[in-house]
C-alpha cells in the first residue's frame, strides 16, 4: 500500500490500495458485471430500433424449431452486429413475454350467519356486524387491486365451518381472514379491545395476524389485547393458506357496541385490516446490519435466531475478532449472510490518523476476511459512521479513494443504539421503533457482540412485520450520511 500527498495535503489521484491477486480478480469481475449491465441496456435499445425497422436481433428461432438455434452475442450487438452480418430475417424474431403476475385472492369470512347470530347483545347481532365489516374490507381491498371473495354475502345463509374452509380451498385463495366480535359472559362488561388469533402452522399466519392486528389498532385506537395462538379455531387451523381470526370489539361493552355500529368507525377498522394485508403482500424493506463482531457466544446466538426465522442479514466484521473466531465467520458465510469490512483494530484514533492509516487498517481487515472465508468483500462501513468526530479531516478523501477502488460503504438510517451503556432489551426495541419512522427502506444498525441485542432480536423481528428483511449487496442503493 502506498500513497502520495500533493502540495495542498490532499490525497493524490495516483493513490491505490495494493491488493493480492484474488482481489485484482474481484475488480475485473466488477468491471465485467458493469459491462454486462451496459450490454443489456444496449440490447433493449437495439430491440426497439429493430422493431421500428432497424433490423437488430433480440432472440432467434429457426422456423419450426422448438429451441433457439442461434443467438447473437451481446458483444456483437454492442459493436453493431445486425441482420446483415447474421443472416437473420424479421421472421426469425421471437419476443418472449413474461406472464402476468397473479392477483392475490383474499377470502373474507364474516363469522356466523343464518340462524347462528353469534354473541349478540341488545339489538346488535354479531353476524350482521361481521358482514358489514367484511363488505367494507372487500371494498378497500378491491380499491388496492386485490380480488376478494366473501364466504357468505347475506345474513340468511348459514355455512358450516367445513363449508367455509372447502370454499377457500376450492377457489384457491391466497389469504383467509375471519371476522368476529367478542363478548364476556356478563351482559354488560368493561372488558374491551381487539385481539387476533392465528394457528402456528407456519410463519405466514403469525405475520399476517401481526399485520392485521397492528393495522386495526393504528386506525381505530382500540385497546390492544394482543395476538394469540390457538389450535382450537377450526377455520384458521384447517385452511391451507396463511390465515387469522380477528375479534374486533366486545359487544358486551356498551361503548364498544356504539363504536362498532358506527359506519365511520367500521371504515377505519376495515382500512386498518386492509393496510395489514397490503403490507403482507407488498412489504417495505429492512436491512438488518450487525457491527463489531464476531463474538463466539453472542454472534452464534444471533445466527441461530436468524436461521430459525429464515432471515439473511449483513455483518460488518472487525479483523481482530475474525482472527479470534474464524469458525463463526465461516458460518456467517455458509448460511448466506452478507459480510462487509468494518475495520481491523477499531481504534478510532489510529484508524483516522490519516488516509494512509485508514487504508492500511482496511487492507489488513480485508486480507484476514479473505484468508478466512475466501470472500472478496466489496462492502464496508466506517467505524462510527462515514462522518464522525474522529474523521472529519479525512473522511472525504477516504471516500474518494475507496469509491475509486470499487468499494461501497453503508451508513444507517435507524438504530437500536445498543452500543450505549446501561441499556435494556426494552430500550433497544423502543430505539429501533422510534428511529425507523415508517420508512420504505431501512438500514438498521445493531451490534452482534451485545448481549441485550441477542435478548431482544426475536422481538425486534416481530416488531416489524411490515418489512421484509434482506441482506445488503452491491446492487442495493446505499444509505449514506
Amino acid at each position: 500500500m502506498h500513497g502520495r500527498l500533493d502540495k495542498r495535503g490532499s490525497y493524490g489521484r495516483d493513490v491505490r490500495l495494493v491488493r493480492v491477486s484474488p482481489h485484482d480478480g474481484r475488480v475485473r469481475k466488477r468491471e465485467e458485471r458493469q459491462l454486462k449491465r451496459h450490454l443489456v441496456l444496449l440490447l433493449a435499445v437495439y430491440l426497439l430500433v429493430f422493431l421500428s425497422g432497424g433490423g437488430l436481433l433480440y432472440s432467434v428461432l429457426s422456423p419450426g424449431e422448438p429451441e433457439p438455434v442461434a443467438i447473437v452475442e451481446l458483444e456483437q450487438l454492442a459493436h453493431g452486429a445486425g441482420a446483415e452480418s447474421t443472416g437473420i430475417t424479421p421472421e426469425d424474431i421471437v419476443l418472449i413475454q413474461e406472464p402476468e403476475p397473479k392477483i392475490p385472492l383474499i377470502i373474507i369470512d364474516p363469522g356466523h350467519g343464518g340462524e347462528d347470530e353469534g354473541c349478540s347483545r341488545g339489538d346488535v347481532a354479531e353476524r350482521e356486524i361481521n358482514l358489514l365489516l367484511a363488505q367494507k374490507l372487500a371494498g378497500k381491498l378491491e380499491e388496492m387491486g386485490f380480488e376478494t371473495l366473501l364466504t357468505r354475502a347475506d345474513n340468511v345463509t348459514q355455512m358450516s365451518l367445513e363449508d367455509r374452509v372447502e370454499l377457500a380451498e376450492d377457489r384457491e385463495g391466497d389469504l383467509y381472514i375471519s371476522i368476529h366480535q367478542n363478548a364476556c359472559e356478563e351482559r354488560e362488561s368493561s372488558v374491551s379491545g381487539i385481539e387476533t388469533w392465528f394457528y402456528g402452522g407456519g410463519q405466514g399466519s403469525r405475520r399476517l395476524a401481526q399485520l392485521v392486528h397492528r393495522g386495526a389498532l393504528e386506525k381505530t385506537g382500540a385497546k390492544d389485547r394482543e395476538i394469540r395462538e390457538s389450535d382450537e379455531l377450526y377455520v384458521i387451523r384447517e385452511v391451507s393458506v396463511p390465515s387469522c381470526l380477528i375479534e374486533t370489539a366486545f359487544l358486551s361493552n356498551r361503548k364498544e357496541r356504539e363504536k362498532i355500529t358506527d359506519p365511520a368507525y367500521q371504515e377505519k377498522l376495515a382500512a386498518g385490516i386492509a393496510q395489514g394485508i397490503q403490507y403482507y403482500f407488498y412489504p417495505k424493506t429492512m436491512y438488518l446490519t450487525f457491527d463489531d463482531g464476531p463474538s463466539e457466544e453472542n454472534t452464534t446466538a444471533v445466527l441461530d435466531i436468524l436461521k430459525e426465522r429464515g432471515i439473511k442479514a449483513t455483518f460488518f466484521l472487525v479483523g481482530k475478532n475474525v482472527e479470534k473466531h474464524p469458525e463463526v465467520v465461516r458460518r456467517i458465510v455458509e448460511e448466506g449472510h452478507t459480510i462487509g469490512i468494518h475495520c481491523y483494530s477499531h481504534d478510532y484514533g489510529k484508524i483516522y490518523a490519516s488516509v494512509d492509516a485508514y487504508l492500511e487498517d482496511f487492507q489488513k481487515a480485508w486480507n484476514v476476511v479473505y484468508e478466512t472465508t475466501g470472500v472478496e468483500v466489496e462492502l464496508f462501513r466506517f467505524p462510527g459512521g462515514s462522518i464522525n468526530a474522529y474523521n472529519k479531516d479525512v473522511y472525504e478523501d477516504i471516500i474518494d479513494v475507496m469509491t475509486e477502488q470499487g468499494y461501497v460503504y453503508f451508513d444507517w438510517n435507524a438504530s437500536l443504539e445498543d452500543a450505549a451503556k446501561k441499556t435494556t432489551p426494552e430500550m433497544l426495541l423502543q430505539n429501533a421503533r422510534e428511529s425507523t419512522l415508517g420508512r420504505k427502506k431501512v438500514v438498521m444498525l445493531a451490534h452482534d457482540i451485545q448481549y441485550n441485542t441477542v435478548l431482544c432480536l426475536e422481538d425486534l423481528i416481530d416488531q416489524f412485520p411490515e418489512y421484509k428483511m434482506e441482506p445488503l449487496s452491491i446492487e442495493v442503493t446505499p444509505i449514506q450520511f
